[in-house]
Order: C-alpha cells, then sequence, then structure tokens
C-alpha cells in the first residue's frame, strides 16, 4: 500500500509540476494518506506521505517526501498554543515522523495533515494568485467558483492556516478547494486523480475567466521610448548594461546573474502602470523571497546613452538601498534576524528586459521565473480587478521569518569560487579543459570559449547543465569575435569575474625554417589574441567594479631559450610581460593579473597532439610516447606534468589565499633550474 499511494502521489506531483501554468519551480506542496502495517504492532497504520521542505514537484521522488503518522499529527490540534506561538508546531512534526530517511517536513505540512481529505494539493498557479491578489478577490471568487470553491483571507502559512482550511471544508462539504487569499490555490479529492482534477479545474477556470472579462490592456497604454529595442540592438545594450548592474546587485554579496527579454517581459516594461505595479511588488511568500519585496526600475528611455543608464541606475540603486532600510527598520523588532542586504534581486530596464540576481546561476533563473509569474499575477488581476497584494507588515514577516532564517543558516558553505563567473579560452581540450572542469568543481560558472563551437558546447555539456556551463565560439584574433564571447558570458550569468588566457598553438621550427607566415600565426593567436581578451574582459571588471583576476597561460619557454623555437617562445616572452603591465594598470581597480610557466604538458595536451609533440620529439631524439618521461626526467622533482597541475595553480591564484598577489608567475614545470625567476 505504502508503494502505491506514494507512488501515486509523486507521478501526480511530476505531472502537475511540469507544468509551469499549475505552479512555479519548489512552489507549493502536494500530499496523500493511506494506510500501511505497522512494522512494530502489525497494525494497520494510517500515514501522510507529503512533498517535504524545498523540494520541486516536477523532479519530485520518493525521497523527497515526508512521513508522518497521521494519529500523532491530528494529536498536535489539542496542544497548539495558538497564533503567537504557531512556529513551535513545525518541530512538533519531528516527533509526527514515521520510520527514518525522507525530507524535512515543510511548513504547509499542517494544511495537508489537517484537511480531511486523502489527497490535497497547495500550488502557486498564476490564474489562481491573480483572483487571490485581486482587490476583489473574496467576491470573484463566489463570481467564478459558486460554492465549489472556498475563500480564506490571507493568513502566513502554518498551523492556523491548516485549522482554518480544515474548519470551512468541514462547514461547506460541497467544495473541492480553495482561493488562499495574496498566496495561492488549495485543493483536495478522494483519489488522487480527483485531487488532480480538481487543482486543474480551478486553474483553467480562473485562467479562462480572466481571458473572457478581463479588460484588453490590463498594463495601460505603450508608453512612447519605453517600447522593446529590436533584438540585436537590445541584446547589445543588455550585454553593456549587464556588468553595471551586476555590480550594483552585489554591493552586500556577490550575485550571479540572469538575463531574459521574453515578450511578456517586455510588454509589461514599455506600458505606462510599469511604475506603479513594480512599486506594489510581489504577493505570494515564494515569488517575493526570490525576488525581494520589489524590483529595481530604470525610468529612462530604451535608446537613452549608455552612460546616461550607467549613471541613472547608480542614482536608482542608492534610492533603492535607502528605501530597503527603511522598509527593514520599519518593521523589525528585537527578535529579527539582522538585514541580509538591500541590493535589489530583479532590475527592470525597459526596452532591454529584466536582470535577476542569486547565490548562483539557478538562484537567478528562478527568481527571474517568478518575477515574470508576478508579471501574469499582475496582469490577471488588472484585467478583472486591482492588483492589490499583501501589505510590506506581511511581507516582512515571511521575509524575516524565524523558520526562513533557521532555513538559511542549515545552507551549506559555499565552495571557493561559488558566485564566480570564468571565462577560459582554449578550453575544449588540454589544459584549458582541465581549467575549467577545476572552476566549475569549485563552484564557479564557466564559460568555455574555443574556437570550435561544437567542441566547446560538448566540453561544457560534460560540466554540467548550462546553469554551470555554457560554451561559445572564441577566435581569440578577431576582436568582434572576443567581444561576442564576452558578451555571451555576461548575459548568460550576469558578468564576469575571472578571466583564463589559454588559448595557444605552437609550430616548432628553426629560425630560417620559420615563415612570416608562422610567425604572425602564433603571435595572433597568443600575444594579439591575450591582449584582446584581457581588453575585453577589463571593460566589463571596471564597469562591474567588484575586481576579479586574469589569468595569463604561458610558458617555461618565456624565460628559457630552447632551440628551433622562436615563434612561440618569443610570443610567451610577450605574454610574460603583458601580466606585469597589466597588473600595473588595472590594479587599481583590484583587477589581479598573474601568469602560469607550465612545461612538459604531453598528457591530454591539445598543442601536443596537433603535431608539436612529434616536432619536440624529434628536436630532442626521442619516441613521442617517451616525451612525457623526457620532460619529467630534466627536471628537479623528476614528475611528470598534466594539465590538471596548471588546473591547481589557477586555483590556487583565484581562490581566497592569494588575495594580495598580482603581477606573479608561478612554474609548474616540476622544477626547470634554466627556468628559475630571477
Amino acid at each position: 500500500m505504502t508503494q502505491s499511494t506514494a507512488q501515486q502521489l509523486i507521478e501526480r506531483s511530476n505531472r502537475l509540476g511540469a507544468d509551469k501554468k499549475n505552479t512555479n519551480f519548489a512552489g507549493g506542496n502536494t500530499s496523500a494518506k493511506g494506510l500501511e502495517t505497522d512494522p512494530v504492532t502489525g497494525e494497520a497504520l494510517e500515514l501522510l506521505w507529503v512533498k517535504g521542505s524545498g523540494g520541486d514537484l516536477g523532479t519530485l521522488t520518493e525521497k523527497g517526501l515526508s512521513t508522518l503518522r497521521m494519529d500523532r499529527m491530528r494529536a498536535l490540534a489539542n496542544v497548539y498554543p495558538g497564533l503567537e506561538r504557531e512556529d513551535e508546531m513545525v518541530a512538533a512534526f519531528d516527533y509526527c515522523l514515521h520510520g527514518k530517511g525522507g525530507a524535512t517536513p515543510s511548513i504547509d505540512t499542517a494544511m495537508h495533515g489537517l484537511v480531511d481529505a486523502a489527497h490535497v494539493d497547495h500550488l502557486h498557479p498564476d490564474s489562481g494568485i491573480a483572483i487571490a491578489t485581486s482587490k476583489d478577490g473574496e467576491e470573484l471568487t463566489r463570481k467564478i467558483f459558486g460554492e465549489k470553491v472556498l475563500w480564506v483571507p490571507w493568513r502566513r502559512p502554518g498551523f492556523q492556516l491548516g485549522l482554518d482550511i480544515s474548519k470551512l471544508k468541514e462547514a461547506n462539504p460541497q467544495s473541492i478547494g480553495c482561493i488562499l487569499g495574496g498566496h495561492g490555490i488549495t485543493a483536495w479529492g478522494e483519489t488522487s486523480e480527483e485531487c488532480e482534477a480538481n487543482s486543474l479545474w480551478i486553474i483553467e477556470t480562473a485562467a479562462s475567466y480572466i481571458s473572457e472579462h478581463g479588460v484588453a490592456e490590463p498594463f495601460g497604454a505603450t508608453v512612447a521610448g519605453f517600447k522593446a529595442l529590436p533584438e540585436a540592438d537590445r541584446r547589445a545594450r543588455a550585454a553593456a548594461l549587464a556588468p553595471t548592474i551586476r555590480g550594483l546587485a552585489s554591493q552586500d554579496n556577490p550575485m550571479v546573474g540572469h538575463f531574459s527579454d521574453d515578450q511578456r517581459v517586455l510588454d509589461f516594461l514599455s506600458r505606462e502602470k510599469l511604475t506603479k505595479l513594480a512599486a506594489l511588488g510581489t504577493s505570494c511568500p515564494d515569488h517575493f523571497l526570490r525576488t525581494k519585496v520589489k524590483p529595481m526600475v530604470l525610468d529612462l528611455p530604451a535608446n537613452a546613452l549608455l552612460e546616461e543608464q550607467q549613471e541613472r541606475l547608480r542614482e536608482l540603486h542608492g534610492k533603492y538601498r535607502a528605501d530597503y532600510q527603511s522598509y527593514y527598520e520599519s518593521h523589525a523588532d528585537q527578535q529579527s534576524p539582522a538585514m541580509r542586504g538591500a541590493d535589489p534581486l530583479i532590475v527592470l530596464v525597459p526596452g532591454v528586459g529584466m536582470f535577476s540576481f542569486g547565490a548562483n546561476k539557478q538562484t537567478a533563473r528562478v527568481a527571474g521565473e517568478f518575477y515574470l509569474n508576478a508579471i501574469n499575477v499582475m496582469r490577471g488581476a488588472e484585467a478583472v480587478s486591482a492588483y492589490t497584494p499583501i501589505s510590506d507588515a506581511e511581507k516582512f514577516r515571511i521575509e524575516y521569518w524565524a523558520l526562513e532564517e533557521a532555513k538559511l543558516q542549515r545552507m551549506p558553505k559555499p565552495k571557493s569560487h561559488a558566485g564566480r563567473i570564468a571565462l577560459v579560452t582554449g578550453a575544449a581540450s588540454g589544459i584549458g579543459k582541465a581549467i575549467a572542469t577545476r572552476l566549475a568543481a569549485e563552484g564557479a560558472c564557466v564559460v568555455v570559449a574555443d574556437l570550435d563551437l561544437a567542441k566547446a558546447q560538448a566540453a561544457a555539456a560534460e560540466l554540467g547543465n548550462t546553469d554551470v556551463a555554457i560554451g561559445v565560439a572564441a577566435n581569440v584574433a578577431d576582436a568582434q569575435a572576443v567581444q561576442a564571447a564576452m558578451d555571451a558570458a555576461v548575459l548568460a550569468f550576469g558578468g564576469i569575474d575571472l578571466v583564463v588566457n589559454n588559448a595557444g598553438l605552437s609550430l616548432s621550427k628553426k629560425l630560417l625554417d620559420t615563415s612570416e607566415a608562422d610567425w604572425d600565426l602564433q603571435h595572433d593567436v597568443m600575444a594579439k589574441g591575450s591582449f584582446l581578451v584581457s581588453k575585453a574582459a577589463a571593460k566589463a571588471l571596471i564597469d562591474q567594479q567588484m575586481g576579479g583576476d586574469i589569468i595569463y597561460i604561458s610558458s617555461k619557454n618565456s624565460v628559457f631559450a630552447g632551440p628551433n623555437n622562436i615563434a612561440y617562445s618569443a610570443t610567451k616572452a610577450d605574454q610574460a610581460h603583458q601580466v606585469r603591465l597589466l597588473a600595473v594598470e588595472l590594479g587599481e581597480y583590484g583587477i589581479r593579473v598573474n601568469g602560469i610557466n607550465p612545461d612538459g604538458v604531453v598528457r591530454g595536451s591539445g598543442i601536443f597532439a596537433s603535431g608539436w609533440g612529434a616536432n619536440r620529439a624529434a628536436t630532442y631524439g626521442v619516441d613521442e610516447e617517451d616525451l612525457g618521461q623526457f620532460y619529467a626526467n630534466r627536471t628537479i622533482l623528476k614528475r611528470e606534468v598534466v594539465p590538471e597541475n596548471v588546473a591547481d595553480a589557477v586555483y590556487v591564484l583565484t581562490g581566497p589565499e592569494l588575495t594580495r598577489t598580482t603581477g606573479l608567475h608561478i612554474p609548474v614545470d616540476s622544477g626547470v633550474a634554466a627556468a628559475f625567476l630571477r
């Protein structure tokens, strides 16, 4: 019975969560009650399976369920100390758990346990929240649903809300669910199929009513100058603005960003009600916990000068922080947690799009999805009534809830590079790929840049989904291609923190055999290429005002005069001096520039595999398969250097331990005395 009931619940949850019109990511929860044989007494035992804290319905598995005894859940009503102490009931859920393992019970567990129905769904559909946040929400609920759906005035999630819904259902046996004022919907049924059908009926009936009875332009007329720019223009402007906006959003804590120019966002940004509605903020608790109480909105036309927009954003940011500080001070008391930060998580730029932020890419992306949900909610509410979210006082009670604070404190400590955005050139193979892999493992968002787009995308896919890494094409010898790669990076992740100039190639030839084309090719890729990448990165880093790192993968040959190697060694020496020059020039912006001098990296090296290895083996009179050991044998440590050793050096130079180091070259060569730095 357990597997059948739990499996039905999981399958229903996955279907509901797969469609964003039903609920947002990680929003809402579902439950089922059923019988299981108690392994201790051998008697039938009624259990509750409910989605646990922090899970997502669309991807829910059995591990994401909390399992509780219904006899003990019902008995909690006898010890409920009242509304002022209802938070204490969350700890009491632990004493109702059955078996071991499973997820932590969420705050909504009481709703599912106390409502007398075998199956319960609590969801956050845009259409349902539109009715829930309408000024005439109670009247609209009666008008749209009759006696089948009940109205529950706003109440913060918790034990009392579960009691309220339970009593309403008991008094209205004809009901199939309710609209929760300012929040969402809850539906129930005696079978899983009936519960799911009731949930979908409420969602679809609300959506149909809004569509049939709503006004044509709920956001008002289009404002001149605020219409969406053509796609190429708005994405170029978004890329130009992204570093500035990310720097503003990261004043308290480093943030990763996400950009959306969804047509529904662009339409909202072009309308006359934008300023008024944005100022009202979001309403559903899941929304404003992810988006903050309200967004920051640029109040300039889309065709304003870039510099004018940047300056105005800085002014608005100062005002936003002051307003948030006032909001906090107006509602905080002695028991309130400390203010977590006053920067916006949503920044709206008319004609361009929406920038959303979070501690990582997934959180930033989901914040944007939630604000799109909020736009849909506002559109629906304004279509049939007037959007009226819960008060700032109630928002504060949710945002700085002790239970929410406890959840945040339980989160694991971030990795060393969490929140950092890295671009690595030549990263589809060899040293570059090892660097990209190490940075991703340490929590960074990684842009794998390579001449071959397909290989770059394949290498990025090995690191994870697009919340972790993306692949971009980058001919580093072409300024436009470099800028396009940098634009792709800042649009994907909001900005840039760390650039690794790794792209390279080599032709091992004597002076008289080295052609002008050989010379130009190697200097174009490594000397010119590093210059172009560093220049594009520096522009973004300076606009961002968050400091950053530029790393050059140079070579032992930048200081060692080896045979038959004039073009390669000369360009590596060029790269090495770029490190020194840029360290001096960019230091005032907090940008650190350092280099790494590898040697003898044969295994996994793209350069060695492309013919360089055969040439160097011939130069030294050894078989190519023995070249790695040949290099190792001539070192002090007698140990072969592999790509991961270079990646380790990048990790150390860009991590938290060497924050006062710039202009340094680190040898990664197992000790070549002739290449010691003097």
